[in-house]
């Protein structure tokens, strides 16, 4: 019996030496940062920014990976199988970290068993997008266009269980319009196709489409916030405009595979945070409509799992279904 507990010790403490030497010794090589849709969404846009002080702060530089598709459920895949030791990550959204959980009954993965909770990154309102030249200035009069023409609405999202897509259909529903739902490999796409006056609308990450809504390349009516945003302060709240139950908040986080050793973790964290916190990235955030938040890992746990458990609830009481 005392060979076996002195085994089993033995063995925990090899187990904890290992780790504390990885610890110690990371990174010696670049780390994948994986951003589970295409270039410059709001994923995209937080993956680059996080890690573009890598190479100061740890002396190894980030590598950005695009590995779109399935709503982020092909990247959260390849990162939860990846191996545990810190150099690939996960940076994605609610949708992978919470909301496919709710909406896809076979998924691949699972969010809150397959990842080690990093940080919690930053959060933003979404915002409803129309083409530049829909008839349309304020949801009021968006609804009344939807109604005269049954049937010819379109609305994109950056994928089938996303935010903006679920966003969508609790806009369908509570204002009694059909629209057609048009799924992408990422929002950068819808938003491509909203500019080209090809998609009428869209309920996108305000922090990834500010500068074209400034630019008078897409329109914007409402940010689904309790409080007008100071990036678009003239866009009243879908609050104000009649819709009182869309208040949705979008984010964006990052995890690596579960089992990285903890003080890897810590390391990852620490240079997440100090990046983030940094005031030419956190100023460059702001700017764009995106608020950081940079918190521990255990924090970020804890919401994850909330978030979870919320977008279940709602996914369960609307009865939405995967495209």
């Amino acid at each position: 019996m005392n060979r076996t507990v002195n085994t089993v010790l033995a063995l925990l403490g090899a187990a904890l030496a290992f780790g504390q030497a990885q610890g110690q010794t990371f990174p010696s090589k670049p780390i994948k940062i994986v951003i589970p849709f295409v270039a410059g969404g709001a994923s995209d846009i937080v993956g680059r920014a996080i890690g573009s002080k890598f190479q100061e702060i740890l002396g190894q530089p980030a590598v950005v990976e695009n590995k779109p598709g399935a709503n982020g459920a092909i990247a959260a895949e390849f990162v939860a199988k990846a191996e545990p030791d810190g150099y690939t990550v996960l940076v994605g959204s609610i949708g992978v970290f919470s909301i496919n959980q709710a909406l896809f009954k076979e998924l691949r993965y699972n969010a809150l068993r397959d990842f080690a909770p990093i940080t919690l990154a930053v959060t933003t309102p979404n915002v409803l997008i129309t083409r530049p030249d829909l008839p349309a200035t304020s949801m009021k009069e968006l609804v009344d266009f939807a109604k005269k023409n049954p049937g010819k609405i379109s609305y994109c999202s950056s994928g089938t269980g996303s935010s903006d897509h679920l966003t969508g259909e609790v806009f369908k529903q509570t204002a009694g319009i059909f629209a057609v739902h048009v799924p992408y490999r990422g929002g950068a796409a819808c938003q491509v196709d909203i500019m080209g006056s090809q998609i009428d609308l869209s309920f996108q990450n305000l922090g990834a489409v500010t500068n074209y809504i400034k630019g008078g390349k897409m329109k914007a009516l409402a940010v689904t916030a309790a409080t007008r945003n100071p990036a678009l302060p003239n866009v009243p709240t879908t609050a104000e405009a009649g819709f009182k139950d869309m208040v949705v908040t979008s984010w964006q986080a990052a995890a690596a595979p579960a089992k990285t050793p903890r003080e890897v973790v810590m390391k990852l964290n620490d240079v997440m945070v100090k990046t983030l916190r940094s005031p030419d990235v956190r100023e460059r955030m702001n700017a764009i409509g995106f608020d950081v938040v940079a918190g521990t890992p255990e924090e970020f746990g804890q919401f994850m799992k909330a978030e979870v458990e919320r977008w279940t609830k709602a996914v369960e009481r609307g009865g939405i279904k995967p495209d």
